[in-house]
């Protein structure tokens, strides 16, 4: 036993490969870390443009024609940022079936007729993570989530204007 002790009593002192050590203690840990402000970054992103696209929306639809021939303009502009529905989505994977607009009476019912409240939101719609972190923990659990900005304003006209 003796002659066991003599032999690791040098490498008591013996402090090189500590850094290394450490480093494979932290490194995971950091890594996890950098990986989830990344992904809060990029759901907040998208939730903010998705929530300015929404406002942009509701206002368009708070002066136009109440008869419904403006919605999928208002989609359009929530989508694609701009009434023409050219170019890249501003949010990837998002569609016009994404955007509900649902126009209210005076009572709060659903109307067909003329509105006295626009809402414009974001429906089916989920934040798609660059880095899985529930598989990298070693569980099932899923970052997948639910984006859905809402906005609601008051229809700006008293009567229906003359629709083309």
């Amino acid at each position: 036993m003796r002659r066991i002790i003599k032999k690791l009593t040098p490498l008591r002192r013996d402090e090189r490969g500590i850094q290394l050590v450490e480093l494979a203690i932290a490194l995971p840990v950091l890594v996890l870390l950098f990986a989830a402000a990344a992904e809060f970054g990029r759901y907040f992103q998208e939730y903010t443009t998705l929530a300015k696209g929404t406002r942009m929306a509701a206002r368009y639809m708070a002066t136009a024609c109440a008869d419904g021939t403006d919605d999928l303009t208002a989609k359009r502009l929530v989508v694609y940022g701009n009434a023409a529905g050219t170019g890249n989505p501003i949010v990837n994977q998002l569609s016009v079936d994404n955007v509900d607009i649902i126009k209210r009476d005076n009572a709060g019912a659903i109307t067909t007729g003329f509105p006295h409240t626009v809402t414009v939101q974001i429906v089916n719609f989920q934040h798609q993570p660059l880095f899985n972190l529930g598989q990298l923990m070693g569980n099932s659990l899923s970052l997948n989530i639910d984006i859905k900005p809402s906005v609601t304003m008051r229809y700006l006209l008293t009567q229906s204007p003359l629709c083309s």
